[in-house]
């Protein structure tokens, strides 16, 4: 993989539809030869509409996208070097799977003996062999999702796009097909190009990720450092839980700023290049501290009371609330074998965190 070798460049794409309504707003992005690839976004922010663009089954409003290298200018989605994978599967459900996998390359005229054969290798490949003779009613949801892929994958693309793939299945058997998918990309070494609403799924399975809102792609990152270090509210809120502050950067000391963070006081966190004026800050849940007795100095602390807990098996979510209104979340692990809370609603505590997990954002 490479993004100095990309097989996708999209360039100043763009997509109006009639009454003004812009639902992809000048993006730029090139993806990697052999890139694991996510199109992440609230619905209705232009991640499909990207994606079906890049197939060919919307026409840009300005802009060009190369794949390849050649320019797909005119080229009608079925000459495109792509295939895609849709959310409703779209099996034939009067056709056996092996049928159904080697029905694209009936359409292109591979005689019968070199199909069948390309299909069984495809049905391996999805760990579906031996299902051939089945019909699609025979097969659960997971399975007829591997059959789509099978389908997908048997024209041999230089890329595969998904769209939203995962969303109709039951969330184990999602996470499940996420460990799969991941196997699959690495195992055929194409390009996958998925779209998806669900940041876990983009986190756990993405080489990289583009985070897009209202038509605009506000950053293009690896997983962690999206996590780690968002570069504004939108991003920061959108992956995972997020705890956000209004403040004031007031004044300038070496390699940290002063900000005077709203409801908690000024603190000297590290800075980030240009950051000044009003601001917003951060940070993440399982990056703050609860204890009962006033944390030591050094750490951006203020006291609270306990007004809820939500039990989520492995872990908790604690909500601490200031005498201000004031309130963030935290989340502890639940590391002991107990049914008994570490704090219950209305105890007094102090809510904690380190200087350097706090993120300063621009806008």
């Amino acid at each position: 993989m490479s993004e100095q070798d990309p097989i996708i460049q999209v360039q100043g794409i763009s997509k109006r539809y009639p009454g003004g309504v812009m639902a992809v707003n000048d993006v730029t992005i090139d993806i990697g030869r052999g890139e694991f690839f996510a199109l992440l976004g609230p619905s209705g922010c232009g991640k499909t509409t990207l994606l079906r663009m890049i197939a060919g089954f919307e026409i840009p409003t300005d802009g060009e996208i190369l794949i390849d290298g050649q320019s797909m200018l005119g080229v009608q989605p079925n000459k495109r070097p792509i295939n895609m994978v849709f959310q409703s599967y779209a099996v034939f459900p009067h056709m056996s799977v092996l049928d159904n996998v080697a029905y694209g390359l009936k359409m292109d005229g591979v005689a019968v003996g070199e199909r069948n054969k390309r299909a069984e290798e495809a049905l391996e490949m999805v760990k579906l062999g031996g299902y051939g003779k089945r019909l699609p009613n025979q097969l659960s949801g997971g399975q007829r999702q591997r059959v789509a892929l099978a389908r997908a994958l048997v024209k041999r693309p230089k890329v595969l796009l998904l769209d939203e793939p995962l969303s109709a299945l039951d969330a184990k058997l999602r996470e499940a097909m996420q460990i799969e998918l991941v196997r699959l990309q690495q195992q055929v070494g194409i390009t996958f190009v998925i779209v998806t609403h669900d940041q876990s799924e983009a986190l756990s399975m993405a080489n990289r990720i583009a985070v897009m809102e209202k038509g605009v792609v506000r950053q293009v990152a690896p997983p962690a450092e999206l996590y780690e270090f968002p570069n504004c509210r939108f991003v920061a809120d959108f992956i995972g839980k997020m705890n956000l502050f209004e403040g004031q950067v007031v004044g300038v000391g070496g390699s940290d700023v002063v900000v005077d963070i709203k409801g908690i006081g000024r603190v000297d966190v590290p800075a980030i290049p240009g950051i000044e004026g009003e601001i917003g800050v951060a940070v993440r849940p399982e990056k703050l501290r609860l204890d009962r007795a006033q944390p030591a100095a050094g750490r951006i602390s203020f006291q609270g009371k306990v007004s809820d807990v939500a039990y989520h098996g492995d872990s908790s979510w604690i909500f601490v609330q200031d005498d201000r209104g004031h309130s963030v979340m935290t989340a502890i692990q639940n590391e002991e074998r107990s049914t008994a809370p570490k704090v219950a609603v209305g105890d007094l505590v102090w809510c904690s965190w380190s200087p350097g997990d706090t993120l300063l954002l621009r806008e």
